[in-house]
């Protein structure tokens, strides 16, 4: 993947929903909700101050992040579908 995100922006591959349920019911495509937990795969350096110093992001490269629902850009690279987000869009870090 050749994109370098700017600012406080975070590249994020979204993980997908599983397709059965624990009950063992199969989900169609349509019934799927979006997915809103991914795994970070590349930072930006950080906002930038007033003094044009940068602000260290709390994300970092390998993390499993939950964001919001409908946050962010979604592009597609050699088939593959990437979100795009500013670090404010994430909720939480998974540990």
């Amino acid at each position: 993947m050749n994109l370098k995100p700017l600012g406080d922006r975070l590249i994020v591959e979204p993980i997908e929903q599983e397709e059965m349920t624990a009950s063992g019911i199969v989900l169609p495509e349509t019934a799927k909700e979006k997915p809103m937990q991914g795994k970070v795969l590349a930072t930006g350096p950080g906002a930038r101050k007033e003094d044009g110093s940068r602000i260290v992001m709390d994300v970092s490269n390998g993390d499993t992040v939950l964001y919001a629902k409908y946050a962010g850009t979604e592009v597609k690279i050699d088939g593959k579908k990437y979100l795009i987000l500013k670090e404010t869009d994430v909720l939480a870090i998974v540990q």
